[in-house]
């Protein structure tokens, strides 16, 4: 809390007064008391977003998380009573020991909590790059199709229970700023998620943060004893960064249209990039077609809509228009997507 403190002090003083700038924290619930949630409305946070995964013991118990459906509800109501503006949770589908019917009712539960936006993450079991991992049996985490009953089952009664579908994880109530922004065609998402800022600078702060300046991207060092050893020494602890080529911006543009708004018009990335986009694209467009066959995807001349068959699976649809995806040589590397 004082490095918060001090950081806010030094390099964002007007942080408190400042009454029309969004400033979002995540916290983890089991480690705040309603007057720690004060304190930080009081510093000029007004968006809070609590990591919650999931209510049901056993699946708290195997991912080694424990937390109760009480606690969570009374850290909810303090940040209400607080006058946080919005408040998020967070949910994660795939875990070990879950399955339809128990993550059906931690729907239901964090339903009768009613935060206004809801991000719930397809559990990606990693343990060769998260170490914690290690320690989750294998055999009890759901298979793909487990999965995707889950996905389906979350869809179904978030949507029923009141919640617009966004998109890819992300669910908000029909007078969020995320619904509206959607549904006038300017939403936009970020390595962070969907948001209704576009092509805004974000500035990382911490190990292992993630910075975004212009055309270019930058991360920090993961090693704690290399972050602070950068720091010591006055300088600023970067591992690695990438400056974006013109087709990384591109291909930016066509991925966030899909993705957010369920769509892409070649004929506007022509005009806007000043390409031939149906050439440019030719070999995705090709990819395409098995994707429209199987009903995921609609292809109208140069226009692709994203049917809701497809919105299940849009990260597949968004893939094919990514070049590095293309160009990996170990798919080990990279997470599934169900």
């Amino acid at each position: 809390m004082q490095r918060l403190l001090a950081m806010l002090h030094t390099h964002f003083p007007h942080f408190a007064t400042d009454s029309e700038g969004e400033f979002s924290i995540e916290i983890d619930p089991r480690t705040v008391t309603p007057v720690d949630l004060g304190f930080l409305r009081g510093l000029g946070f007004n968006r809070v977003s609590f990591g919650v995964q999931d209510f049901d013991p056993r699946v708290q118990k195997a991912v080694n998380r424990i937390q109760s459906f009480e606690h969570v509800r009374d850290t909810i109501v303090a940040a209400r009573e607080a006058g946080y503006h919005s408040i998020s949770a967070d949910l994660i589908y795939g875990l070990p020991l879950q399955t339809v019917a128990s993550f059906r009712r931690t729907l239901e539960q964090i339903g009768e909590l009613a935060p206004d936006r809801l991000a719930v993450f397809n559990y990606a079991h990693m343990p060769h790059i998260f170490g914690a991992q290690k320690q989750i049996n294998a055999a009890d985490l759901p298979d793909a199709a487990g999965k995707l009953q889950l996905l389906q089952t979350t869809i179904e009664q978030l949507t029923t229970g009141g919640y617009e579908f966004i998109g890819l994880d992300h669910f908000a109530r029909p007078e969020d700023s995320l619904v509206r922004h959607q549904r006038e065609g300017t939403l936009y998402r970020n390595f962070q998620g969907y948001s209704t800022f576009s092509d805004c600078d974000l500035l990382g702060f911490g190990i292992s943060a993630i910075s975004m300046l212009g055309g270019c991207y930058s991360q920090h060092e993961k090693a704690r004893s290399r972050y602070y050893k950068a720091l010591d020494g006055g300088g600023i602890p970067v591992l690695r960064g990438i400056e974006l080529s013109m087709d990384d911006h591109i291909r930016q543009h066509v991925i966030t249209d899909i993705m957010c708004n369920l769509r892409l018009d070649l004929d506007a990335v022509s005009a806007r990039w000043h390409i031939d986009a149906p050439a440019y694209f030719a070999r995705e467009w090709q990819a395409l077609q098995p994707l429209a066959a199987d009903g995921l995807v609609q292809l109208d001349g140069q226009r692709l809509n994203v049917l809701p068959l497809g919105r299940l699976l849009i990260r597949n649809i968004a893939m094919i228009f990514d070049a590095y995806l293309h160009k990996a040589e170990n798919a080990k590397r990279f997470s599934k997507v169900i």
